[in-house]
C-alpha cells in the first residue's frame, strides 16, 4: 500500500514529497558477482537477485555528492544489487529467458552511509533506506574520481573510478524502482533520474576493502579482486524520489 503521507517532519523541518534533488554528481562501478553469495547477502529483504548471466548477479558501488536538494548538501555511498520485482515468476531458461527476466528489475539498496544527520533521519523515516552516519571524503573534481567510507578513523572501503568516454545526452535510465528493507519491512520507492555529462567505460574501478562488517560481505563477493564490468560518472544529475510503498516479497 502506498503511503498517503505527503510531508514529514524531520528535525523540526517539513519535508514534502516528492523530494527533489536539483544538482548531484555521481561515480559508480558495476560488478558481476556470484549469484548465490549475493542472494545470501540480501536474504533479509525477501527479494531475489536478477541473473543476467548464469550464476551471476550485479552489484553496484556508487558515491554521490549532493550539492543542491530538499535534504541539503551531503555525501553518500551506496552498495546496491539488481533484483527481480517481488512476486515475479522465475524467468524461462536460456539466454532469451534471462533477457526477458531482466524486464522490470530494480535496485535493492543494501548499504547507504551518509555524512549528514538530517538526510540520515529523512532517509530512514521517509523511505526506509539503510542510512548510517560515516565520514565520507570524496574527490569528484579530479580526473580519477575517489571516495572512502570511514568510521571512527577506520576505513571500510575506498573506491577509485577512472575517466570514461562521453555518452550522448539523454543516456541513462529515467526511472528506477529502488527497494530497501529496514526493521523487517521491505519497501519500493519510485525514483526518477535526469543525468547529463555522462561518461562510461569498461572496467576502470579500483576497490580497497577495510575491516567493517559490510567490507567483509563485499570481500565474500570477491569485489576486492574482481574487474568491474563498467564504470560511469555523471557530472550533473537531477533526481525525484516519490513516497515509499511497502511490498510483500
Amino acid at each position: 500500500m502506498t503511503s498517503a503521507v505527503h510531508a514529514h517532519a524531520i528535525q523540526g523541518e517539513r519535508v514534502e514529497l516528492p523530494v527533489r534533488i536539483r544538482d548531484a554528481a555521481v561515480a559508480s562501478a558495476m560488478f558481476a558477482v556470484p549469484a548465490d553469495a549475493a542472494r545470501a547477502v540480501i536474504a533479509y529483504s525477501g527479494l531475489d537477485v536478477a541473473e543476467p548471466l548464469p550464476g551471476r548477479a550485479i552489484c553496484s558501488l556508487a558515491f554521490v555528492r549532493y550539492a543542491d536538494g530538499d535534504l541539503g548538501p551531503y555525501h553518500e555511498f551506496a552498495v546496491a544489487f539488481l533484483v527481480r520485482p517481488p512476486g515475479a515468476a522465475p524467468p524461462p531458461a536460456g539466454p532469451l529467458g534471462r533477457l526477458r527476466g531482466m524486464a522490470g528489475v530494480g535496485a535493492f539498496i543494501h548499504w547507504l552511509p551518509v555524512n549528514q544527520e538530517f538526510t540520515l533521519e529523512a532517509g530512514r523515516t521517509i523511505w526506509g533506506f539503510p542510512k548510517e552516519l560515516a565520514d565520507i571524503p570524496m574527490d569528484l573534481a579530479g580526473r580519477v574520481k575517489r571516495c572512502a567510507v570511514r568510521f571512527g578513523g577506520r576505513t571500510a572501503i575506498e573506491v577509485a573510478v577512472a575517466p570514461g568516454a562521453p555518452m550522448p545526452e539523454g543516456s541513462g535510465a529515467p526511472r528506477v524502482e529502488a527497494y530497501s528493507c529496514l526493521d523487517g519491512v521491505t519497501r519500493r520507492t519510485p525514483w526518477t533520474v535526469t543525468p547529463s555529462g555522462v561518461r562510461m567505460r569498461p572496467g576502470g574501478a579500483k576497490v580497497v576493502l577495510g575491516d567493517h562488517p559490510v567490507a567483509e560481505e563485499l570481500r565474500g563477493l570477491g569485489l576486492d579482486r574482481a574487474r568491474a564490468l563498467s564504470t560511469s560518472t555523471v557530472g550533473h544529475l537531477q533526481m525525484v524520489f516519490e513516497g515509499a510503498e511497502e511490498v510483500r516479497p
